[in-house]
């Protein structure tokens, strides 16, 4: 890095003569009406991820603009450049589908394009860890500003925000408790001011987890999406760029074992969302750092849930961030962190906790002696069912179904599953277990936010609030319930999960970390001779994914995308 050409310099294009490359460069960057003066300082990249279909990103334009100002009041060269946006709800099938495009679209502009450090722009779900794939894999410095959560609305004696109160809103609707006209009132309150879903989902998980890795302040997690202070943070991630292109700190200094294990501590600590998992893995395989599910399991045990937000608790993401934010987070996790760990500045996070507010309140942050759960919010799972691990968000189940022996009712595939679930027809009861297959990273739904299976209709109607669900898919950060995500082997790949039919018994013991399918070796035989394989797509980003597509345990990345290629 310290031999490597500064500003425009950095990165030349090919012409076989490097100082008619710069020539040119110049002579077209001065056509934008930059000074020579100007086109002489240091390049600070920053990735662009507005978009119309991106309702979370829509302060992008002003974070950039604040950056902006912090890179030129530095001495830097502020250059923004627009990358795959992502947003949850507008993609199809799903935007976990597209996430490693993005990160391979943003890693090759990092390695293509002349900049000394970049400013990654992000926030919802899947952009945040497509980020910071890429960056891990180019290996530049690069800061993570999040576009940050919406705030709560205050609506008729309660408090809203996307997307767990979507969800209970919704599930009331379905049982008949709530009409078509109060349903759509309810639309309308749920995402009032621009943001990330304002709960302990999956974009406000990652923002967690990018701050405890380094790659941004501690604060910088929660601040709401509207406060100035969001303003001001992305200034001074502009004016840190510019820091760090004389004094670098690489992502491979700051994503090791020891500030992996912190954010697997985190996310435990918060309750956060199951897809956190699979994103935290895929950007630790990016330098070579493999997860190890019984590791989560064993810290699971010894890290309590400390943060009282829905979906495991009430409170919302502001409330987090008034009530001290990562910095009283990690001052109580303090003792069973690697504390060693240093972030952009160089600081240890030993040092970063001491700098901050000493102030928490614990009505959202909790004392270690008065948690919200004694044990961490994911466990992992093991059995003939998921030989390569499942995993359980306990923290937001219900510890009746933790020990649930059951006919299982399946449903081959999403439109099966919008086709049947709500037959009055389906034989099914509320003892029972709903299993979606073919649903997983190889499939053509592309591992979507399908593991929160509906309660039928007929089921709901009668009261029932919770089934034990299982799938190869994924659940939203923001969903509740008694849902086994990430079976792996998936079906489409042709693990055990591809064999089970409706009727069969299923095992789950939360208590032995197991998850079993109760069929004679048998009768498995003769089924896995009968079973074929999905057909392959013919072209395009489908059938790359299809060829290169890893497990949920790996990250669901490409392998090729990897260090050493597939593991």
């Amino acid at each position: 890095m310290t031999d490597r050409p500064k500003g425009l310099a950095n990165r030349s294009s090919n012409y076989g003569d490097r100082d008619f490359a710069l020539y040119l460069r110049r002579s077209f960057a001065a056509s934008m009406g930059y000074s020579r003066a100007m086109l002489e300082k240091p390049v600070v990249g920053i990735a662009d991820t507005a978009s119309d279909y991106n309702n979370c990103h829509r302060t992008v334009p002003e974070l950039i603009e604040a950056a902006r100002r912090g890179v030129l009041a530095a001495g830097g060269l502020p250059l923004a450049f627009p990358t795959v946006s992502l947003c949850e709800p507008s993609l199809n099938p799903c935007s976990m589908h597209y996430r490693n495009l993005m990160a391979l679209d943003t890693e090759a502009m990092l390695s293509a394009q002349p900049m000394d450090c970049v400013v990654l722009v992000g926030g919802c779900d899947k952009t945040v860890p497509a980020q910071l794939m890429a960056a891990a894999s180019a290996d530049i410095p690069a800061i993570m500003l999040v576009t940050g959560p919406m705030l709560a609305q205050r609506f008729e004696g309660e408090r809203l925000a996307a997307c767990t109160d979507c969800r209970r809103y919704w599930a009331r609707y379905r049982a008949g408790e709530v009409g078509a006209e109060r349903i759509g009132e309810i639309e309308g309150k749920l995402a009032t001011t621009a943001g990330t879903c304002g709960v302990m989902g999956t974009a406000s998980t990652m923002a967690c987890l990018a701050a405890t890795l380094g790659f941004m302040p501690l604060m910088a997690a929660s601040a709401p999406a509207v406060h100035a202070d969001r303003l001001r943070i992305a200034e001074e991630a502009g004016a840190l760029a510019v820091q760090l292109i004389a004094h670098p700190v690489k992502p491979s200094q700051l994503i090791t074992p020891g500030s992996v294990e912190n954010a697997l501590r985190v996310l435990l600590a918060l309750g956060g969302s199951t897809n956190a998992l699979v994103h935290l893995a895929a950007i630790a395989g990016r330098v070579g750092i493999p997860i190890d599910l019984r590791r989560l399991d064993a810290l699971s045990e010894e890290t309590p849930v400390l943060v009282d937000l829905k979906p495991t608790g009430d409170g919302y993401m502001e409330d987090f961030h008034a009530a001290g934010g990562m910095v009283a987070l990690l001052r109580e996790l303090r003792d069973l962190l690697h504390l060693d760990t240093i972030d952009l500045a160089g600081k240890t996070l030993a040092e970063r906790i001491d700098a901050g507010t000493p102030f928490v309140d614990r009505a959202i942050i909790r004392a270690r002696a008065e948690p919200v759960s004694p044990v961490g919010g994911l466990v992992a799972l093991f059995g003939s069912l998921a030989p390569d691990g499942a995993i359980l968000k306990r923290s937001a189940a219900t510890p009746a179904l933790f020990e649930t022996e059951a006919r299982c009712v399946v449903f081959d595939g999403l439109e099966d599953l919008a086709n049947r679930i709500d037959d009055d027809e389906l034989d099914v009861t509320p003892g029972d277990i709903l299993i979606l297959k073919g649903a997983g990273p190889l499939s053509p739904a592309g591992m979507p936010e399908a593991g929160y299976l509906p309660i039928p209709k007929k089921l709901a109607r009668q009261g029932v609030k919770d089934m034990v669900r299982m799938s190869d898919c994924r659940m939203s950060g923001t969903a509740f319930g008694t849902v086994v995500l990430h079976i792996a082997p998936e079906a489409a790949a042709g693990g055990p999960l591809a064999l089970v039919q409706s009727g069969d018994r299923v095992r789950l013991s939360v208590r032995e970390r197991r998850l079993d399918l109760l069929v004679e070796p048998a009768e498995l035989a003769r089924r896995r001779a009968a079973w074929t394989r999905p057909e392959a797509p013919k072209r395009g980003w489908d059938k790359l994914v299809h060829d290169q597509v890893l497990q949920a345990p790996q990250g669901a990345d490409l392998a090729f995308l990897l260090p050493e290629g597939r593991p």
